[in-house]
């Protein structure tokens, strides 16, 4: 029997000025995102590149920069950036993982814009890395770095692949630092966003965050 074409549903809008994609294949059923804002327009991780991804994309005037949070999530970025003439975004332990492409780096922090600012998370990866986007009380896109558990709440996950467990977790604790209850209401996960259900943010992100027990997985 031939196996039917994955095909994509069409993105969901899950906060203002923000869309989720379905899960990926190339990029192991990742989520990706899309920031819209009049000055910014800012695609988070990798989609699948289909026509129903590929004319939202058009549509809503195209894509400034794509920002990639960590390897695994690179997917068909070389065509992506082709075919909407984006910047590609990564922090530079990871760029040469593009070669050929324009890549930007960035090495600790960065601001691309008075509302969105770039954190590097080493752990899950050498180059894993945060956006943080200031509206909406505030959302962080974590990647990796941070899932969602079967209940919901935002977990380092520690696996094979994981690169340095440790500096995973002080990852966690250098955004715990990073903010508050009133500066970080969302976070939007690059995984497991199917526990979340239609969501695909979990709600009370600081208070999640700090009642982490991270010391216990030292």
């Amino acid at each position: 029997m031939t196996q039917k074409p994955f095909v994509s549903k069409p993105p969901q809008f899950v906060l203002e000025n923000i869309f989720a994609f379905s899960p990926n294949r190339d990029t192991l059923g990742a989520t990706s995102y899309f920031i819209v804002e009049n000055q910014t327009r800012i695609l988070i991780d990798c989609p699948a590149w289909d026509e129903i991804n590929q004319k939202f994309l058009m549509k809503k005037e195209g894509v400034q920069w794509l920002y990639i949070t960590h390897r695994s999530a690179i997917g068909k970025a070389a065509e992506i950036q082709r075919a909407l003439k984006c910047e590609i975004l990564i922090q530079e332990q990871e760029a040469y993982l593009l070669p050929g492409l324009k890549v930007t780096t960035f090495e600790h922090q960065l601001n691309l814009s008075p509302n969105i600012k770039i954190f590097w998370t080493p752990g899950h990866s050498p180059g894993s890395s945060c956006l943080y986007y200031s509206a909406n009380g505030g959302v962080l896109f974590t990647g990796r770095h941070l899932l969602p558990n079967h209940q919901g709440q935002p977990v380092p996950l520690r696996i094979a692949k994981t690169f340095h467990w440790p500096r995973q977790l002080e990852s966690v604790k250098f955004l715990i630092d990073q903010f508050s209850s009133e500066t970080l209401h969302y976070i939007c996960p690059g995984a497991n966003t199917g526990v979340l259900r239609s969501k695909r943010v979990i709600e009370s992100a600081y208070e999640n965050l700090v009642s982490l027990d991270l010391e216990a997985n030292f």
